[in-house]
This record gives C-alpha cells, sequence and structure tokens, in this order.
C-alpha cells in the first residue's frame, strides 16, 4: 500500500467526515486545490469504495465547492482520480477561474481556462500556502 496521504506533511486536514477527510494540498495548481480521501484505506480502486461513503460524497463535494467558491471565487472545479503514486481512494479537487483572482495582494491566474488543466502548479512560498489554508479552514469553521 502506497504512503497514507493524511500522514503527509505536504496536506493539512481540513474536515473529516465519517467515510471522508478533505486535505489541503501544498501543490496548488489552482489558487484552493485541495484532495478529498476516502477513510476507506485499504480500497485503491473506485469501484470498490463503499456505497456508503458514496452516499455521503455528495455532502463533501457540495461543502468543498462552497468553500472554494466564497474564499476565492471558483466557478468551476475539476476532479481528478489518478490514484498513480498514491493508490488510496481519492480525488485531487482543482478549482477553476475564468478571470484572474487576486489574494493577499497577489494575483493568480488559472493558464489553462477553459481547456483541461495541465496540472503544473503556482510556485508559492510558506507564507502564502498557510494564508490560502488559513482562508479555507475560515470557510469551512462556517459549518460548524
Amino acid at each position: 500500500m502506497g504512503r497514507n496521504l493524511q500522514e503527509n506533511p505536504f496536506y493539512g486536514v481540513l474536515k473529516e467526515y465519517e467515510h471522508w477527510v478533505v486535505l489541503f494540498r501544498e501543490k496548488q495548481v489552482t489558487i484552493g486545490s485541495v484532495i478529498i480521501m476516502s477513510k476507506e484505506l485499504e480500497k485503491q480502486s473506485l469501484g470498490a469504495v463503499s456505497a456508503e461513503a458514496w452516499a455521503e460524497f455528495p455532502i463533501v463535494s457540495a461543502d468543498v465547492e462552497r468553500w472554494l467558491t466564497n474564499a476565492f471565487g471558483a466557478e468551476k472545479f475539476n476532479y481528478l482520480a489518478l490514484m498513480m503514486y498514491d493508490p488510496e481512494v481519492h480525488f485531487h479537487v482543482i478549482p477553476r477561474y475564468s478571470k484572474s483572482v487576486v489574494f493577499e495582494e497577489q494575483e493568480f491566474i488559472d493558464p489553462d481556462w477553459p481547456e483541461a488543466t495541465k496540472r503544473i502548479g503556482l510556485q508559492l512560498d510558506k507564507t502564502m500556502l498557510s494564508a490560502i489554508e488559513q482562508r479555507l479552514r475560515e470557510e469551512v469553521s462556517k459549518d460548524a
């Protein structure tokens, strides 16, 4: 089994659900990129995930989309389930933007809009990554 994404220092837990966990990802493809990971760590294919987990998934994805829309003005969302390096079932959620986003006095552009993302990743320092994560945590806390 691959490394456990929840234990990776490059991912911070934003919110846990019964069957899923939402993780902040340091490699930001576009501002606000996160991961939704199944807690059924032994499952390594989408078809193996339990019906109970899939029943909860729309709740999780709706929360994530709301947070990203409120925090950064995300317009669309790409969900990628590649599971090559980390075989546990997880989705990279990449928010998409037709216009630039200004956050903390820095402009963020979705260079691939409206095409599929090339997943290059933004070059961000620790201060900016912390600010992005904190902004998402503010949105998550509104659910409490």
